[in-house]
């Protein structure tokens, strides 16, 4: 194994294990949304930028992700918005409360 391969690896391994993997939401601040999809399955994050050690950083306040079911496969854009716009209300409840 090369120096260059244990440096990478040790990166990330302090990366996994000492960042934060999710924001606190703060609902103050703006929120972005990254979507993809692909013949097998559908995925979504939401990021905003906020102040941690003196520096604007960029994370994810939460993520989604499942399997297309083979039925599922030819539906448009706007059956998926029907079904997956109820997993954003029932997250706000959830940090309302």
């Amino acid at each position: 194994m090369t120096q260059e391969r244990i440096k990478a690896y040790e990166k990330i391994r302090k990366a996994l294990t000492e960042a934060p993997l999710l924001f606190i939401p703060d609902w103050n601040i703006p929120f972005k949304l990254y979507i993809d999809a692909c013949g097998d399955g559908l995925g979504a994050a939401l990021h905003q930028l906020q102040i941690i050690d003196d520096k604007p950083t960029e994370g994810a306040v939460c993520y989604i992700s499942r399997p297309i079911k083979p039925k599922e496969a030819s539906w448009s854009a706007y059956v998926w918005y029907g079904h997956l716009k109820n997993y954003t209300i029932i997250s706000m409840e959830v940090f309302l409360k």
